[in-house]
């Protein structure tokens, strides 16, 4: 390790004309002589929001512990089974009907992370409760620039009727600051790139950001002549870590780019075509952008909360990758269709698969004198079981990462009717944020690091 005499402060920035670029955890910012500890990075939450359930038969390992078999939409996983927890047993009752009637999706999204049974209005008298993760952003927000970030992959409207008299405020979003607040996640991957990196000026129009951007060097010709002043300051190791990360800032506005000529050119055959300039065509690509944003967030130490939503609750997505032309909610619906049920099935392993990209990604991130996924956790899941029955028990859940001391590598199951925000509070606590309460909780859930 090359030690400085010089201690590089933690919110160093690479700044340029319209442009701001956050550093990555260097050994320059361990004070001279200071012990290992001095170094140790902080803990980070990620919540993945997938719709319309899981076929659980094809979810739930059989065995508990750590003697057990992935099943087949969790194979994906199987080069990080050392950082899963699988959790199983955990229930939304807040999300059942509780006398409104129809409107499974909207309460289950609206659910997920709030622990609250929505108010029935299609209204602007919406109502649900302050998400868990945006309690962790009110105590922990102030360290980083940004208190949290907010992404997804289909639209977020919040006003109209989107589910049986619910509001779209609750299908669309998973993060709410207050209880009329919800807060819905950015799609376009250029937005997200320059809210984090800079350029705050470029105007909201798509035609003169189009303009723009076409004359724009890259972000990091912006910042060049900090990038080169600060690499020779620091040592061999350092330098390596910051170009390792500077790379992949690059990578990711290569990415964005090349959807963006792409759209251009499909809209020159296609009229019609309405695709938002810096979202990909591939449905993929467009999971591995956002969840390469997030890594970037991270390990820039932007933010240390995310919230994504893969898919929006009630989701009519196909899927052409996977060659189904059928939308995702119908298919939900398969009263017992063999076929049917094949193509939620292998839905649901494609999005498992996006999964394995962001711990991957995750995992090749060096900080400190570890990794990110080290010291991150990881929250995937849905608020609905069985999509065909609407069901809101024994939900499918994933806890990967092993940040705040958590043991992995195995399968825990909990007493039928354990509220999932009791999962919410005992992941805060260990990311050093302590809630009285968070919506239905009755405590905290045991076993994460023992057995």
């Amino acid at each position: 390790m090359f030690i400085t005499r010089k201690h590089l402060n933690r919110r160093t920035l690479l700044k340029g004309l319209g442009a701001s670029i956050a550093l990555p955890w260097l050994d320059a910012m361990r004070p001279a002589m200071a012990a290992p500890a001095a170094s140790s990075a902080p803990v980070r939450l990620a919540f993945v929001y997938v719709p319309n359930g899981i076929i659980m038969k094809d979810w739930i390992p059989a065995e508990t512990g750590a003697s057990f078999d992935l099943p087949r939409i969790l194979k994906p996983l199987e080069a990080h089974r050392d950082s899963l927890l699988v959790l199983s047993g955990l229930d939304h009752h807040n999300a059942d009907p509780l006398g409104d009637g129809p409107g499974d999706h909207a309460r289950a999204g609206a659910c997920f992370l709030t622990g609250v049974h929505p108010r029935k209005t299609a209204g602007k008298d919406i109502s649900a409760g302050v998400s868990a993760d945006q309690i962790a952003a009110a105590e922990i927000g102030s360290a980083t620039r940004f208190p949290s970030l907010e992404v997804g992959c289909e639209d977020s409207r919040t006003v109209g009727n989107c589910d049986s008299g619910y509001s779209c405020a609750y299908t669309n979003s998973i993060a709410w600051r207050a209880e009329a607040s919800p807060l819905p996640p950015v799609t376009n991957p250029r937005l997200v790139f320059e809210r984090l990196f800079g350029s705050a000026d470029l105007p909201a129009d798509p035609a003169v950001r189009a303009r723009r951007l076409a004359w724009r060097k890259s972000i990091l010709d912006l910042v060049q002549e900090d990038t080169r002043n600060l690499a020779g300051s620091l040592g061999p190791s350092d330098r390596r870590k910051l170009d390792e990360y500077l790379y992949a800032v690059r990578e990711i506005e290569r990415r964005i780019e090349a959807a963006e000529k792409d759209n251009t050119e499909r809209a020159q055959f296609a009229p019609d075509f309405a695709r938002p300039s810096g979202i990909p065509f591939y449905f993929s690509e467009h999971l591995k952008l956002m969840y390469d944003l997030q890594v970037a967030a991270f390990q820039g130490d932007l933010t240390r909360v995310a919230t994504m939503v893969a898919g929006r609750e009630g989701s009519t997505r196909s899927y052409p990758e996977l060659d189904i032309s059928d939308g995702h909610h119908p298919l939900t619906h398969h009263r017992g269709n063999p076929e049917m049920i094949e193509k939620v099935t292998r839905i649901n392993a494609f999005h498992v698969e996006q999964l394995a990209y962001f711990l991957a990604r995750l995992e090749a991130a060096r900080e400190a004198d570890g990794t990110l996924l080290e010291r991150v956790m990881v929250v995937y899941g849905s608020a609905i079981s069985d999509g065909n029955a609407h069901e809101h028990t024994n939900l499918p859940v994933l806890l990967a990462g092993r940040g705040g001391n958590l043991k992995s590598g195995r399968h825990v199951r909990y007493p039928g009717g354990t509220p999932m925000t009791n999962l919410y509070m005992a992941l805060l606590d260990r990311a050093g944020v302590h809630p009285e309460k968070i919506g239905d909780s009755t405590g905290k859930v045991e076993h994460l690091s023992d057995i």
